[in-house]
């Protein structure tokens, strides 16, 4: 599996944003994907995460009330619907893939995308 994001860019506070996370290859195989997130100077951490099979969800509490992660089977893509967000939001987001649990650590995941910037003014 092959991830590619998309959909980052710059927004004010209050804002939203929608990435996606294209994945080519057996979809499926993917069992688990996950948004994670990098601020500079700061350790990767778990944004949210998705069963592809089921759709069973997983968010950081940073996050919760504010992003979903839908996914689309038909298209191979998952997102990152992102509302009100925040100054703190601002952060390179990646989408990763394992095939097992979510487990929220970034160690577990052998497939990573490019990343892509989401930056959130005040």
């Amino acid at each position: 599996v092959n991830l590619v994001e998309s959909g980052g860019g710059s927004v004010q506070a209050g804002g939203s944003l929608r990435l996606s996370c294209v994945a080519s290859g057996n979809f499926y195989a993917a069992n688990c994907i996950e948004w994670f997130r990098q601020a500079p100077g700061k350790e990767r951490e778990e944004v949210a995460g998705v069963y592809t099979a089921g759709g069973s969800t997983n968010y950081a509490d940073s996050v919760k009330d504010r992003f979903t992660i839908p996914l689309d089977a038909r298209k191979n893509t998952v997102y990152l619907q992102m509302n009100s967000l925040k100054p703190d939001d601002t952060a390179m987001y990646y989408c990763a893939s394992r095939f097992g649990r979510c487990t929220g650590a970034a160690e577990d995941f052998p497939t990573w995308g490019q990343g892509t910037q989401v930056t959130v003014s005040s």
